[in-house]
């Protein structure tokens, strides 16, 4: 089990308690490092994830305001996402891409046509950050799975929304570990983003068979070029 997820447990199991509730705020990073026995860096992730999934909402600096503070309501399935989560790093990486493809198919072909265009703005601002020819390899590779959360969300369905945010450090982790082995990840990361702008432009035109197509091939092909289905 990953470090941070030790933070993500406890803080399930203080949902469950209710010794968390809506608007009670976290400990601090150094606090919480200490009370778990964890590095604040670990903390920091977790905070993380909780924000990803609109548990917790966070706040910089150091006034009375500043910190994460929980947002969603303690009644709703936290913990079932939480634990579904935690869940995907353990899940075989062909469990993962067909999952992706099944979810992602779905909402790209639900979300052509109706999707607004602030939306899709907020996509193709993710595609241009991603254009940075300087751009570390990692942060490209975190800007890759939020993408495709960003894509699934797109279609308007909670759930499906949620599932994707879960499998987001999945992705991430698989993505990261098949581009270490690619020959040529200049060529790699230029097709990447052909294909992306390709699939957000499919939905845009409201083309959802050419996108639901498109991001399917884009899935499955990066794992097949990388050898690892």
């Amino acid at each position: 089990m990953k470090t941070y997820e030790l933070v993500l447990r406890q803080i399930e199991a203080d949902l469950a308690a209710g010794r968390l509730r809506l608007g009670d705020r976290l400990p601090g990073e150094r606090a919480m490092a200490g009370l778990l026995g964890v590095s604040r860096p670990s903390v920091r992730e977790a905070i993380r994830v909780l924000e990803a999934m609109g548990v917790v909402r966070t706040a910089a600096g150091s006034g009375p305001e500043a910190g994460a503070v929980i947002v969603a309501e303690p009644a709703s399935p936290l913990t079932a996402t939480l634990r579904l989560h935690l869940a995907t790093s353990h899940l075989p990486m062909g469990d993962i891409v067909q999952t992706r493809v099944l979810l992602e198919s779905w909402a790209v072909r639900e979300a052509a046509g109706r999707a607004q265009p602030e939306q899709l703005a907020a996509a193709g601002q993710l595609l241009e950050a991603m254009d940075d020819a300087d751009l570390p390899r990692e942060r490209f590779h975190l800007l890759d799975a939020e993408f495709h959360v960003a894509l699934a969300a797109l279609a308007g369905n909670v759930l499906v929304s949620t599932i994707m945010a879960s499998l987001r450090e999945a992705i991430h982790g698989y993505v990261v570990a098949a581009a270490a082995d690619l020959p040529d990840w200049k060529n790699t990361a230029d097709a990447l983003r052909h294909q992306h702008r390709a699939v957000l432009a499919a939905i845009a035109a409201g083309d959802g068979e050419r996108a639901a197509s498109l991001v399917a091939e884009h899935i499955e092909g990066f794992y097949r070029d990388a050898r690892l289905t």
